[in-house]
């Protein structure tokens, strides 16, 4: 692919499942039960459990079961490549694109790093995950309001201080099938003030297998591949730009490698 150089809408080809579109539907009913499921009768007791004991940060391992039951249940299993380029003892900013409602379980339960990760401020409103998103260092973010979207930030980097990754869906949204969107800038300025290196994630076959707008869910391999990481010392908040679009091309570069 070519050097990018405009934070623009890109468009890579789309594969296709050989399974019918009612099988899909059925799938995909099948998915949200599940998680309702998981949310009342394992996150709702365990929320006013670990409320009680003041140990908010032991529903982690939880919610990490919890992600990779609700993608082994959708039919979905993840294949990770690029582990070897992360050291354990560095936090990152991952900056990730991002399809599919499978990518959130993907993105948090499977990199190997103990991460926090930015979602919408619509998630606030989902009974028992809004409640429980504070306690796994999930942080809303409101992108309506300057302030507030600064003060997520400020939150963001003291969970990185105490020793965690921060997880970014650069996009702010998902996109359609084979789309790749222009990228947002938060999470470069907290790899910037944080001097943590950032490491573009590609993550492929979500958006055929629970794509935006299908309304189908179908079983598959989910591939997420952690890329080199980029190095932020050195740099400063002038630089967010090229950082954006050096990450941009790494991620793009790796969506339109076949298989």
């Amino acid at each position: 692919m070519a050097a990018i150089s405009e934070n623009k809408l890109l468009r890579f080809p789309v594969l296709k499942s050989n399974k019918s579109r009612l099988a899909g539907k059925l799938r995909y009913w099948w998915c949200w039960l599940v998680a309702a499921v998981l949310l009342l009768f394992i996150a709702a007791p365990s929320l006013i459990v670990l409320g009680i004991l003041r140990r908010r940060i032991w529903l982690y391992p939880l919610a990490l079961w919890g992600a990779r039951t609700w993608l082994s249940a959708c039919g979905a299993t993840v294949k990770v490549r690029g582990t070897e380029h992360l050291d354990p003892d560095t936090s990152y900013v991952f900056a990730s694109n991002h399809r599919s409602y499978l990518d959130t379980a993907t993105f948090f339960g499977c990199t190997g790093k103990r991460m926090g990760l930015v979602a919408k401020k619509e998630l606030l409103k989902v009974p028992v995950m809004g409640q429980g998103m504070s306690y796994v260092n999930i942080i809303a973010i409101d992108r309506s309001n300057p302030e507030r979207a600064m003060e997520s930030m400020r939150k963001a980097r003291e969970v990185m201080e105490s020793g965690y990754s921060f997880g970014v869906f650069v996009e702010g949204t998902r996109a359609m099938p084979g789309e790749l969107l222009p990228f947002k800038k938060g999470a470069f300025h907290l790899a910037l003030q944080t001097g943590a290196p950032v490491v573009p994630v590609a993550i492929k076959n979500s958006d055929w297998m629970m794509g935006k707008r299908t309304g189908v869910a179908f079983p598959g391999e989910i591939e997420m591949i952690l890329l080199p990481p980029i190095p932020t010392e050195g740099r400063s908040n002038d630089d967010v730009m090229e950082l954006l679009l050096e990450t941009r091309k790494a991620i793009a570069d790796e969506l339109s490698t076949p298989a």
